[in-house]
């Protein structure tokens, strides 16, 4: 469960096969700024080399869902200044990490300004994707998320999740719903709004 939390609690990241330049960073938060709601598919990929699958619900600023599929049915709640894990198959309470503390901070805040963000610590180009890393750099023993993006159009793909023993989490997602409307019960502590149902 350790290895699930820091994952989810650590992450962002966006790759695809047409992107053809470096974007700015200006340009990604430009990007990030323009989302308010996003709901798309993903599919986890596990270092154990297993696979989960769910949805992601983003509602900018400040909140973000990983709803997970059966088996799993476990979520993780960004809100409140807070991500919680609710995961059902544990006899222990939810546990619950400052938003600050995590990278999703960069992508939920307000106003994003990754030029400015002191949680990014690196910004490059692998060929296909432009790539943000961030970290927190007070505690760089936490791990890192490579945040990789497009730009043909720029758009969010996919993250990759570090973690300090050298473990790799990757997230695939699919096609991204902008736009829509989305209940604010979906982004609750409680654990609710199960599987879409307050959309």
């Amino acid at each position: 469960m350790k290895h699930f939390v820091c994952a989810i609690a650590l992450g962002l990241a966006a790759t695809g096969s047409w992107a053809a330049e470096k974007l700015s960073l200006a340009e990604v938060s430009a990007y990030l700024n323009g989302l308010s709601t996003v709901v798309a598919p993903f599919t986890q990929y596990n270092d154990d080399g297993s696979t989960s699958t769910g949805t992601l619900y983003l509602h900018r600023p400040g909140r973000m869902r990983f709803e997970y599929d059966p088996p799993n049915a476990a979520t993780v709640v960004a809100g409140a200044g807070a991500v919680v894990i609710h995961d059902p198959k544990s006899n222990q309470p939810p546990e619950s990490y400052p938003l600050k503390r995590t990278p999703l901070s960069v992508i939920l805040d307000r106003r994003v300004d990754l030029g400015r963000a002191n949680m990014v610590v690196g910004h490059s180009f692998d060929g296909t994707s432009t790539v943000v890393t961030a970290q927190d750099p007070e505690n760089p023993d936490y791990g890192r998320i490579d945040l990789m993006f497009d730009d043909t159009p720029t758009e969010l793909r996919q993250w990759v999740i570090h973690d300090n023993a050298g473990g790799r989490t990757t997230v695939v997602l699919g096609e991204l719903e902008k736009g829509g409307r989305l209940s604010s019960n979906l982004f609750s502590h409680q654990g609710g709004g199960g599987q879409g149902a307050n959309r």
